[in-house]
C-alpha cells in the first residue's frame, strides 16, 4: 500500500462537523495504532470496561497483530483505522494502548474519508499524533482522555462521559487535596502568568508533538489553548522540546498554555546545578505574555481528565481552571 496523497487539504483543514454522541448500546471500534496488544486476554479485560460503559467493542481486524514494538506494520494499522471511520455501524474509536507508532501511519490515512464520516477518536500519549492529525486534516474534534487499556477510575468515566454522552461543557478544577498537611504539597497549581485566556484547545504529549513539528500534520495554533503533558522525560528534555516549540513559532502564537503532569520528569543521574521541572516550564511560559499554568489532571495519571481536542475553551492561570465553551458532539 502506497501512502495517500493529502492533495486538498491545508495545514489546518476546515471542520467538517462534529461527531454524534455516545449513547447507551452504540458500538465502538478497538484500534491499536500504535504499540502491540500483548494477548488476547488484554482484550477481554478492554472489551469489559467497554461493556460497563454501556457501549459495545468491536476489535479491528489486526488487533493482535504484532510487528516489533508495533501492532502491525504501517498500512495494516492504518487500514484498521480507515476501516473504523468508514464502518456505519461504529460510532467512535478507542485507542486501546498508545507507545509509539501512531505518526507513522498518517501518510496511510484516508483523511478524506475520515472528514466525510466524523467520529470521536480517544486515546492519549502517543495518540496525540492523531488528535494533531485530525485537526490539521479533517477538521474533526477528538477526545485527549484514557487509553481503553487504562484503568478508568470513577473520577475519569464521569469526565468522558459528560463529554461524549452528555453533550456538556463542564469546568475543570485541580484535584481535591487529600493531606494530613498544614499545607497543600501535591496536585498544587502553579501558575507562570496570571489572567484568562480563550481560544481552540489543542495539544497532548510534548514529546509526539514536538516530533511533529516541520510535518503537515500539526494544526494552526494562532491563538489556540495549547495543552500539554510529559512522563519519564529528565528535565533538560523538556526544555529541549519547549525550546523548539518556541523555536519553530508555535509558544509565540497561542493565546495561553496549561501544563498538566509530568509523570517521573528528573533526571536518573546527579541533580547538582540541575533545574527543577518547574524552573524548566516557567522560563519558557513566564516570558510568553499569556496565561499559562502547570498542575491540570492531564497526563499518564490514573485520575486523568478527558479534554475535547480542537474546541473552544477558556482558561483562568490564577485559579488553574480549563472551562469548555462548546460541545465536541452533536
Amino acid at each position: 500500500m502506497t501512502p495517500l496523497p493529502g492533495a486538498g487539504w491545508t495545514a489546518s483543514a476546515t471542520p467538517s462537523g462534529k461527531p454524534a454522541r455516545l449513547r447507551s448500546g452504540d458500538t465502538v471500534g478497538l484500534v491499536a495504532p500504535a504499540g502491540f496488544v500483548a494477548d488476547r486476554f488484554g482484550v477481554e479485560e478492554v472489551s469489559e470496561t467497554v461493556r460497563a460503559m454501556g457501549l459495545v467493542p468491536k476489535p479491528a481486524p489486526h488487533l493482535l497483530e504484532r510487528y516489533g514494538y508495533l501492532a502491525g506494520e504501517d498500512p495494516v494499522r492504518a487500514a484498521d483505522l480507515n476501516e473504523m471511520f468508514a464502518d456505519r455501524s461504529v460510532q467512535a474509536i478507542l485507542a486501546v494502548r498508545g507507545g509509539w507508532g501512531c505518526a507513522r501511519i498518517l501518510p496511510y490515512l484516508d483523511f478524506d474519508l475520515i472528514g466525510r464520516n466524523p467520529k470521536l477518536l480517544a486515546g492519549s500519549s502517543d495518540i496525540t499524533a492523531l488528535h494533531m492529525a485530525l485537526s490539521a486534516k479533517a477538521g474533526i474534534p477528538s477526545i485527549h482522555g484514557p487509553n481503553a487499556a487504562h484503568s478508568w477510575s470513577a473520577m475519569s468515566w464521569q469526565s468522558f462521559r459528560r463529554l461524549v454522552f452528555d453533550a456538556g461543557t463542564p469546568t475543570y478544577g485541580s484535584a481535591e487535596p487529600r493531606e494530613d498537611r498544614l499545607a497543600r504539597r501535591n496536585w498544587r497549581i502553579r501558575t507562570f502568568r496570571p489572567g484568562r485566556a480563550k481560544g481552540r484547545l489543542l495539544g497532548g504529549n510534548l514529546s509526539v508533538l514536538s516530533a511533529l513539528v516541520g510535518t503537515p500534520y500539526l494544526p494552526d495554533f494562532d491563538g489556540a489553548i495549547l495543552f500539554l503533558e510529559d512522563t519519564n522525560e529528565a528535565e533538560y528534555r523538556i526544555d529541549r522540546m519547549l525550546t523548539q516549540l518556541a523555536q519553530s513559532g508555535i509558544l509565540g502564537r497561542v493565546a495561553g498554555v496549561v501544563f498538566g503532569q509530568c509523570t517521573n520528569c528528573r533526571n536518573p543521574g546527579s541533580n547538582y546545578g540541575n533545574f527543577t521541572i518547574y524552573e524548566v516550564l516557567d522560563q519558557h511560559f513566564a516570558r510568553l505574555g499569556v496565561p499559562a499554568f502547570q498542575g491540570a489532571l492531564i497526563g499518564h495519571i490514573a485520575n486523568q481528565i478527558s479534554l475535547p481536542v480542537g474546541v473552544m475553551a477558556e482558561i483562568d492561570a490564577t485559579e488553574g481552571t480549563i472551562s469548555i465553551l462548546e460541545s465536541c458532539v452533536t
